[in-house]
């Protein structure tokens, strides 16, 4: 079916983007106008009538003295395409409204999910109005653009097309064991004999640490790969093991006592954690509140 409704539309063999110009020219009368409607130049403005006219070989404005006035031709198309422009505009304006009512749905990655944001959930005030969440985890990229989801929480280096990113925080990574693993215990004699769980994406960041450790590098008794640092830190805790992972992430986990640092040694990783949404969610309130909440746990004393 959708097909076939497509099949049927006329085929348009004009610039969008010169009808557009068209529009606005000839329901304000005024080139100069029509350019500041549009945030262009006046002579862009210009071109396009040029290139529309040219298109369809007919007259479509003409100026009389100081005065812009439309010719027959101009005068029949005008009409449709400014009630054409205006349903447009209701139908996005429709979805833009529809999708700011409602929780606002967070994307992220579990190991993001579990270990930074668990932990500070009780203190969240979902039941003040604009505070709504819809939260959701994937290891994959979730497509904003697309509304998939409305905003995300990402790492990387901050730049991601169409879309704006505040930094939360930058990451650094540091050595993780079990507190039981490590008391009475020298840490060189520990590492030796630990199974090293390390997530598929840290060996770039475990190369570099180890290569920066004070005293030398360690070698692992062994090295087991995962798919996903929340594994790798669970690993850790329950005493299988250690694993390289971000100081930040592991924070909570450090001042439960589930988790501590091997050596006093941590290096950046090269990246930063992100909230992430498209621009046309700038201004929604629910964005701001997520926004600033987030920041202010950063900031909050022992965070």
């Amino acid at each position: 079916m959708p097909d076939q409704i497509f099949a049927s539309l006329p085929r348009l063999n004009v610039p969008l983007n010169a009808l557009r110009a068209f529009e606005a020219a000839a329901r304000l009368l005024s080139i100069k106008e029509a350019a500041s409607e549009l945030n262009v130049t006046p002579s862009a403005v210009s071109h396009q009538l040029k290139a529309l006219e040219e298109a369809l070989g007919v007259d479509l404005m003409r100026r009389v003295g100081s005065r812009l006035e439309l010719t027959p031709a101009g005068a029949r198309l005008a009409p449709p395409l400014t009630e054409g422009f205006a349903r447009i505009g209701a139908a996005v304006a429709d979805v833009t409204e529809e999708r700011r009512k409602g929780p606002l749905r967070l994307t992220m990655l579990p190991t993001f999910a579990v270990h930074w944001l668990s932990p500070r959930l009780a203190q969240y005030p979902f039941e003040k109005a604009g505070f709504e969440l819809l939260i959701s985890t994937s290891q994959e990229v979730v497509d904003l653009s697309a509304g998939a989801a409305d905003v995300a929480v990402r790492h990387g280096a901050g730049k991601w097309h169409g879309l704006r990113a505040d930094r939360l925080f930058p990451e650094t990574v540091t050595l993780l064991a079990a507190p039981s693993q490590l008391r009475g215990r020298e840490p060189r004699e520990v590492v030796a004999a630990s199974n090293l769980f390390l997530s598929q994406y840290r060996p770039r960041n475990w190369a570099d640490w180890n290569a920066s450790l004070p005293g030398g590098p360690v070698s692992p008794g062994a090295v087991t790969m995962v798919d996903s640092t929340s594994l790798a830190l669970r690993a850790a805790a329950d005493g299988a093991g250690l694993t390289l992972a971000g100081w930040e992430i592991a924070e909570a986990d450090v001042k439960a006592g589930r988790l501590a640092p091997v050596f006093d040694h941590r290096i950046e990783a090269g990246g930063a954690y992100w909230l992430v949404y498209p621009e046309g969610l700038a201004t929604d309130r629910r964005v701001r509140n997520l926004r600033s909440w987030l920041l202010g746990q950063l900031e909050a004393p022992g965070r």
